[in-house]
Protein backbone atom coordinates (compact mmCIF):
# COMPACT_ATOMS: atom_id res chain seq x y z
CA UNK A 1 0.00 0.00 0.00
CA UNK A 2 1.44 3.35 -1.04
CA UNK A 3 1.67 6.31 1.28
CA UNK A 4 0.06 9.60 0.28
CA UNK A 5 0.93 13.07 1.43
CA UNK A 6 -1.47 15.97 1.68
CA UNK A 7 -0.88 18.72 -0.88
CA UNK A 8 -3.70 21.05 0.05
CA UNK A 9 -7.38 21.75 -0.46
CA UNK A 10 -9.24 22.31 -3.69
CA UNK A 11 -10.70 25.67 -4.60
CA UNK A 12 -13.97 25.29 -2.70
CA UNK A 13 -12.21 23.76 0.33
CA UNK A 14 -14.44 20.65 0.44
CA UNK A 15 -11.86 18.10 -0.79
CA UNK A 16 -8.28 17.29 0.20
CA UNK A 17 -5.71 16.88 -2.55
CA UNK A 18 -3.04 14.20 -1.99
CA UNK A 19 -0.21 12.81 -4.09
CA UNK A 20 2.22 9.91 -4.05
CA UNK A 21 5.79 10.22 -2.88
CA UNK A 22 7.14 10.55 -6.43
CA UNK A 23 4.33 12.97 -7.37
CA UNK A 24 3.37 10.64 -10.24
CA UNK A 25 -0.29 10.45 -9.28
CA UNK A 26 -2.66 12.74 -7.43
CA UNK A 27 -5.73 11.77 -5.41
CA UNK A 28 -8.71 13.64 -4.02
CA UNK A 29 -10.33 12.88 -0.65
CA UNK A 30 -13.83 14.06 0.16
CA UNK A 31 -14.25 15.41 3.67
CA UNK A 32 -17.12 13.20 4.72
CA UNK A 33 -18.08 11.84 8.14
CA UNK A 34 -15.71 8.89 7.92
CA UNK A 35 -12.72 11.12 7.23
CA UNK A 36 -13.67 13.44 10.09
CA UNK A 37 -14.03 10.41 12.36
CA UNK A 38 -10.57 9.23 11.37
CA UNK A 39 -9.07 12.67 12.12
CA UNK A 40 -10.80 12.71 15.55
CA UNK A 41 -9.37 9.28 16.34
CA UNK A 42 -12.70 7.47 16.29
CA UNK A 43 -11.69 3.77 16.02
CA UNK A 44 -14.78 2.58 14.16
CA UNK A 45 -14.67 5.40 11.68
CA UNK A 46 -10.90 5.15 11.37
CA UNK A 47 -10.99 1.42 10.55
CA UNK A 48 -13.63 1.90 7.89
CA UNK A 49 -11.66 4.71 6.29
CA UNK A 50 -8.48 2.63 6.28
CA UNK A 51 -10.25 -0.20 4.46
CA UNK A 52 -11.64 2.12 1.80
CA UNK A 53 -8.24 3.69 1.16
CA UNK A 54 -6.57 0.30 0.92
CA UNK A 55 -9.10 -1.01 -1.59
CA UNK A 56 -8.77 2.00 -3.85
CA UNK A 57 -4.97 1.81 -3.89
CA UNK A 58 -4.29 -1.93 -3.76
CA UNK A 59 -4.18 -2.18 -7.57
CA UNK A 60 -1.02 -0.67 -8.90
CA UNK A 61 -0.58 -0.45 -12.68
CA UNK A 62 2.07 -3.19 -12.64
CA UNK A 63 -0.17 -5.43 -10.53
CA UNK A 64 -3.08 -4.93 -12.92
CA UNK A 65 -0.90 -5.79 -15.89
CA UNK A 66 0.54 -8.84 -14.13
CA UNK A 67 -2.94 -10.19 -13.45
CA UNK A 68 -4.06 -9.54 -17.02
CA UNK A 69 -0.93 -11.20 -18.41
CA UNK A 70 -1.65 -14.25 -16.22
CA UNK A 71 -5.08 -14.68 -17.82
CA UNK A 72 -7.47 -12.57 -15.73
CA UNK A 73 -10.04 -10.41 -17.47
CA UNK A 74 -10.69 -6.72 -16.92
CA UNK A 75 -14.09 -7.47 -15.45
CA UNK A 76 -12.69 -10.03 -12.99
CA UNK A 77 -10.04 -7.65 -11.67
CA UNK A 78 -12.44 -4.72 -11.34
CA UNK A 79 -15.02 -6.85 -9.52
CA UNK A 80 -12.53 -8.43 -7.10
CA UNK A 81 -10.96 -5.08 -6.21
CA UNK A 82 -14.17 -3.10 -6.17
CA UNK A 83 -12.92 -0.45 -8.60
CA UNK A 84 -14.28 0.94 -11.84
CA UNK A 85 -13.66 -1.01 -15.03
CA UNK A 86 -12.29 2.12 -16.69
CA UNK A 87 -9.44 2.26 -14.17
CA UNK A 88 -8.39 -1.29 -15.02
CA UNK A 89 -8.80 -0.85 -18.77
CA UNK A 90 -6.26 1.96 -18.89
CA UNK A 91 -3.45 -0.37 -17.87
CA UNK A 92 -4.84 -3.63 -19.29
CA UNK A 93 -5.00 -2.61 -22.96
CA UNK A 94 -1.30 -3.07 -23.88
CA UNK A 95 -1.16 -6.42 -22.11
CA UNK A 96 -4.29 -7.66 -23.88
CA UNK A 97 -2.56 -6.83 -27.17
CA UNK A 98 0.46 -8.83 -26.00
CA UNK A 99 -1.73 -11.84 -25.25
CA UNK A 100 -3.42 -11.62 -28.62
CA UNK A 101 -0.05 -11.46 -30.37
CA UNK A 102 1.22 -14.52 -28.46
CA UNK A 103 -1.86 -16.51 -29.51
CA UNK A 104 -1.33 -15.49 -33.13
CA UNK A 105 2.31 -16.54 -33.06
CA UNK A 106 1.40 -19.88 -31.49
CA UNK A 107 -0.82 -20.77 -34.46
CA UNK A 108 2.29 -20.62 -36.66
CA UNK A 109 4.23 -22.97 -34.36
CA UNK A 110 4.63 -26.69 -35.05
CA UNK A 111 2.90 -29.32 -32.88
CA UNK A 112 5.25 -31.78 -31.20
CA UNK A 113 4.29 -35.38 -32.06
CA UNK A 114 5.77 -38.63 -30.71
CA UNK A 115 8.22 -38.74 -33.65
CA UNK A 116 9.13 -35.04 -33.51
CA UNK A 117 7.72 -31.66 -34.58
CA UNK A 118 5.11 -31.76 -37.30
CA UNK A 119 5.73 -30.20 -40.71
CA UNK A 120 2.32 -28.55 -40.54
CA UNK A 121 1.68 -25.58 -38.29
CA UNK A 122 -0.76 -25.67 -35.42
CA UNK A 123 -3.32 -23.70 -37.41
CA UNK A 124 -3.03 -26.04 -40.40
CA UNK A 125 -3.31 -29.11 -38.17
CA UNK A 126 -6.32 -27.78 -36.27
CA UNK A 127 -8.09 -26.69 -39.46
CA UNK A 128 -7.66 -30.12 -41.05
CA UNK A 129 -8.90 -31.85 -37.88
CA UNK A 130 -12.02 -29.68 -37.63
CA UNK A 131 -12.86 -30.02 -41.33
CA UNK A 132 -12.54 -33.82 -41.05
CA UNK A 133 -15.12 -33.68 -38.27
CA UNK A 134 -17.52 -31.50 -40.23
CA UNK A 135 -16.78 -28.32 -38.25
CA UNK A 136 -15.96 -24.82 -39.42
CA UNK A 137 -12.29 -23.95 -38.70
CA UNK A 138 -13.10 -20.26 -38.98
CA UNK A 139 -15.52 -20.40 -36.03
CA UNK A 140 -12.74 -20.59 -33.44
CA UNK A 141 -11.35 -18.13 -30.89
CA UNK A 142 -7.77 -18.00 -29.63
CA UNK A 143 -6.30 -16.63 -26.42
CA UNK A 144 -3.02 -16.90 -24.54
CA UNK A 145 -1.59 -16.05 -21.13
CA UNK A 146 1.79 -16.30 -19.48
CA UNK A 147 2.39 -18.80 -16.68
CA UNK A 148 4.53 -18.30 -13.59
CA UNK A 149 7.38 -20.18 -15.29
CA UNK A 150 7.37 -17.65 -18.15
CA UNK A 151 5.89 -20.03 -20.73
CA UNK A 152 2.71 -19.31 -22.63
CA UNK A 153 -0.52 -21.30 -22.46
CA UNK A 154 -2.62 -21.05 -25.61
CA UNK A 155 -6.33 -21.76 -25.62
CA UNK A 156 -8.47 -22.54 -28.63
CA UNK A 157 -12.26 -22.51 -28.17
CA UNK A 158 -14.95 -23.65 -30.56
CA UNK A 159 -18.58 -24.68 -30.52
CA UNK A 160 -19.90 -28.08 -31.65
CA UNK A 161 -23.66 -28.24 -31.62
CA UNK A 162 -24.81 -26.94 -28.23
CA UNK A 163 -21.53 -27.65 -26.40
CA UNK A 164 -18.59 -25.27 -25.88
CA UNK A 165 -15.18 -26.90 -26.23
CA UNK A 166 -11.67 -25.75 -25.37
CA UNK A 167 -8.20 -27.15 -25.98
CA UNK A 168 -4.98 -25.94 -24.32
CA UNK A 169 -1.41 -26.00 -25.63
CA UNK A 170 1.97 -24.94 -24.27
CA UNK A 171 3.75 -22.58 -26.64
CA UNK A 172 7.53 -22.26 -26.79
CA UNK A 173 8.81 -19.54 -29.14
CA UNK A 174 11.81 -20.48 -31.23
CA UNK A 175 13.21 -20.95 -34.70
CA UNK A 176 10.82 -21.61 -37.57
CA UNK A 177 7.87 -20.45 -35.49
CA UNK A 178 8.59 -22.42 -32.34
CA UNK A 179 6.72 -25.46 -31.06
CA UNK A 180 3.49 -26.26 -29.22
CA UNK A 181 2.72 -29.29 -27.09
CA UNK A 182 -0.71 -30.57 -26.07
CA UNK A 183 -1.65 -29.68 -22.51
CA UNK A 184 -4.89 -31.69 -22.20
CA UNK A 185 -6.60 -34.67 -23.83
CA UNK A 186 -8.66 -32.54 -26.21
CA UNK A 187 -5.54 -30.86 -27.55
CA UNK A 188 -3.85 -34.26 -27.96
CA UNK A 189 -6.73 -35.55 -30.05
CA UNK A 190 -6.75 -32.47 -32.26
CA UNK A 191 -3.08 -32.77 -33.25
CA UNK A 192 -3.21 -36.57 -33.55
CA UNK A 193 -2.27 -37.56 -37.14
CA UNK A 194 -5.25 -39.92 -37.07
CA UNK A 195 -7.55 -36.90 -36.93
CA UNK A 196 -10.35 -38.51 -38.98
CA UNK A 197 -11.84 -40.17 -35.91
CA UNK A 198 -14.35 -38.17 -33.82
CA UNK A 199 -13.22 -36.32 -30.73
CA UNK A 200 -15.74 -38.11 -28.56
CA UNK A 201 -16.30 -41.74 -29.55
CA UNK A 202 -19.95 -42.69 -29.69
CA UNK A 203 -21.28 -45.97 -28.34
CA UNK A 204 -22.93 -48.17 -30.98
CA UNK A 205 -26.70 -48.07 -30.95
CA UNK A 206 -28.46 -51.43 -30.73
CA UNK A 207 -30.32 -52.34 -33.91
CA UNK A 208 -34.03 -52.75 -33.42
CA UNK A 209 -35.89 -55.60 -35.12
CA UNK A 210 -38.20 -54.02 -37.66
CA UNK A 211 -39.72 -57.26 -39.10
CA UNK A 212 -43.00 -58.50 -37.69
CA UNK A 213 -42.78 -61.78 -35.78
CA UNK A 214 -44.10 -64.93 -37.46
CA UNK A 215 -46.24 -65.96 -34.50
CA UNK A 216 -49.28 -63.82 -33.78
CA UNK A 217 -49.21 -61.84 -30.57
CA UNK A 218 -52.09 -62.54 -28.24
CA UNK A 219 -53.69 -59.67 -26.41
CA UNK A 220 -53.35 -60.01 -22.63
CA UNK A 221 -56.38 -61.45 -20.90
CA UNK A 222 -57.87 -62.98 -24.04
CA UNK A 223 -58.10 -66.75 -24.40
CA UNK A 224 -57.25 -68.09 -27.84
CA UNK A 225 -60.25 -69.13 -29.92
CA UNK A 226 -60.55 -72.89 -30.35
CA UNK A 227 -59.99 -74.21 -33.82
CA UNK A 228 -63.20 -75.31 -35.55
CA UNK A 229 -63.83 -79.04 -35.20
CA UNK A 230 -63.40 -81.06 -38.40
CA UNK A 231 -66.50 -83.05 -39.36
CA UNK A 232 -65.79 -86.69 -40.13
CA UNK A 233 -66.57 -87.66 -43.71
CA UNK A 234 -69.96 -89.32 -44.27
CA UNK A 235 -69.79 -93.02 -45.10
CA UNK A 236 -70.93 -93.78 -48.59
CA UNK A 237 -74.09 -95.86 -48.92
CA UNK A 238 -73.53 -99.30 -50.35
CA UNK A 239 -75.34 -99.75 -53.61
CA UNK A 240 -77.16 -103.14 -54.01
CA UNK A 241 -75.48 -105.54 -56.32
CA UNK A 242 -77.44 -105.97 -59.54
CA UNK A 243 -77.40 -109.62 -60.72
CA UNK A 244 -76.38 -110.32 -64.17
CA UNK A 245 -79.09 -111.23 -66.72
CA UNK A 246 -77.81 -114.78 -67.09
CA UNK A 247 -78.08 -115.32 -63.35
CA UNK A 248 -81.69 -114.25 -63.40
CA UNK A 249 -82.56 -116.71 -66.17
CA UNK A 250 -80.73 -119.58 -64.52
CA UNK A 251 -82.00 -118.76 -61.02
CA UNK A 252 -78.60 -118.10 -59.50
CA UNK A 253 -78.36 -115.65 -56.57
CA UNK A 254 -75.98 -112.82 -56.66
CA UNK A 255 -74.04 -114.48 -53.85
CA UNK A 256 -73.30 -117.39 -56.10
CA UNK A 257 -75.80 -119.83 -54.62
CA UNK A 258 -78.69 -121.47 -56.55
CA UNK A 259 -82.33 -121.28 -55.79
Amino acid sequence: MRELKVVGLDVDGTRIICETGDSAEKFVLRTDDRLRAAVRGDRVGSNQTTIDIEVSNVLRPKEIQAKIRAGASVEQIAASAGVAIERVERFAHPVLLERSRAAELATAAHPVLPDGPSVLTLLETISAALVARGLDPEATTWDAWRNEDGRWTVQMAWKAGMSDNVAHFRYSPGAHGGTVTAFDDTASELIDPNFARPLRPLAPVAQLALEEPDTPVEAPGEAPEPAPATKPPRPRKAHPTVPAWEDVLLGVRSSGGQR
